[in-house]
């Protein structure tokens, strides 16, 4: 039996090479391609697709908008997520998905999102659709980052620091760093406050991987981590850890 499928893709050379795609995909059936997000919610839930191949940025309602509007219907579709926008892994995806490619992608990377989808063979449940268009001032979880041409989730409670310049954010977590094109100042708002500490303009670290916090000659703290990494807090900082100690 054949997993039907439908394409919501406004930019026309995208749609029509996916279209193509899909047809030849031997186990896929495409039903319909929609150019905005009004149109593909209407299809969807006449069509009842098992899986949706969606752009996030589109007229009308946009992918996640789609996603939220499904949330509840007795019969939801495996989502594939197509952007050209990185940053929409942090904002919007947090990885409950099936995949989440970014343009532009090569037939093998659509071919490895699809063999997912169909060994996935669950629907997003009601949980899996309110994670996915949870408000912003929801904590992170889990966030997407890019290696070696792949994007994977990563757990935010194994992130162990950020650092950042003005435009591009360096995430360490595992003995390895991986580079997101987002200020740093769009994480610290979704962080948990209770676990992730700004200590200077351009460094968070996760106080659960902190070894231990040292006074200098100047009387500002030197942050050490668990594997070495030493940062020296701000004088701000310094003062509120001194503080909060017993």
């Amino acid at each position: 039996m054949s997993t039907t499928v439908l394409i919501a893709e406004d930019e026309p050379l995208a749609a029509e090479a996916l279209a193509d795609w899909v047809r030849v995909t031997p186990g896929l059936q495409l039903v319909a391609v929609c150019e905005d997000g009004e149109e593909a919610l209407e299809k969807i839930r006449a069509l009842r697709p098992a899986l949706v191949l969606t752009d996030i940025q589109m007229p009308g309602l946009n992918g996640l908008q789609v996603v939220q509007a499904l949330q509840g219907d007795a019969s939801q579709p495996r989502i594939i997520f197509t952007t050209a926008y990185d940053q929409h892994a942090l904002t919007a995806f947090e990885l409950h998905a099936v995949d989440y490619l970014l343009k532009p992608f090569s037939r093998e990377r659509f071919d490895e999102a699809v063999a997912h989808a169909l060994r996935d063979a669950a629907p997003l449940t009601p949980e899996v659709a309110q994670a996915l268009t949870a408000p912003p001032e929801a904590p992170l979880t889990r966030l997407l980052v890019r290696d070696q041409g792949k994007i994977f989730p990563l757990q935010v409670a194994d992130i162990e620091c950020l650092r950042s310049d003005n435009k591009y954010t360096a995430i360490s977590s595992r003995g390895r760093s991986f580079l997101v094109r987002l200020p740093i100042a769009d994480f610290e708002t979704r962080l948990d406050a209770t676990r992730f500490l700004r200590v200077q303009r351009g460094c968070i670290v996760n106080l659960d991987f902190v070894d231990s916090l040292t006074p200098d000659e100047n009387s500002q703290l030197v942050v050490q981590l668990r594997d070495g990494t030493r940062i020296t807090a701000n004088r701000e900082v310094s003062k509120m850890l001194r503080e909060q100690s017993l």
